[in-house]
């Protein structure tokens, strides 16, 4: 599966489907980035089930801001609309490999209970 480019017009529809999504954040003049971007090309290949998407932090700066990417590449994980990972650096294709069966592993109604706990406390610390 080919990767998908984001942009802030097309960033909210595509996280919050149901189903794994996994953000490349990049832009051209980074090393680390050209090193990470086939290792992210291959894992789209390899996994048909989950959306692989870029985002070129030149292109969108407004969304890199937004998000708080300070240093690239950056690696953000979303499942059926919770974030779930975000971390900058560029992966071992085994460490990226790791990571995605992790979060397909996930008992999403769990981590949605946490979530919910979390919300309730912090709105009760209000």
């Amino acid at each position: 599966m080919a990767t998908t480019t984001l942009t802030m017009n097309n960033f909210e529809e595509t996280i919050v489907q149901d189903g794994l999504v996994l953000i490349d954040f990049w832009a051209e003049w980074c090393g680390p980035c050209k090193v990470f971007g086939p290792i992210f090309e291959a894992a789209s290949e390899e996994h048909d089930d989950a959306v692989f998407a870029k985002v070129d932090t030149e292109e969108e700066q407004a969304l890199s801001g937004a998000l708080g990417i300070m240093s690239i590449p950056t690696l953000m994980v979303f499942r059926d609309g919770i974030p779930l990972f975000s971390q900058p650096g560029a992966l071992p294709a085994h460490v990226l490999e790791d990571l995605i069966s992790q979060a397909k592993a996930l008992d999403m109604d769990e981590v949605r209970a946490e979530v919910e706990a979390r919300r309730a406390e912090a709105a009760e610390q209000k």
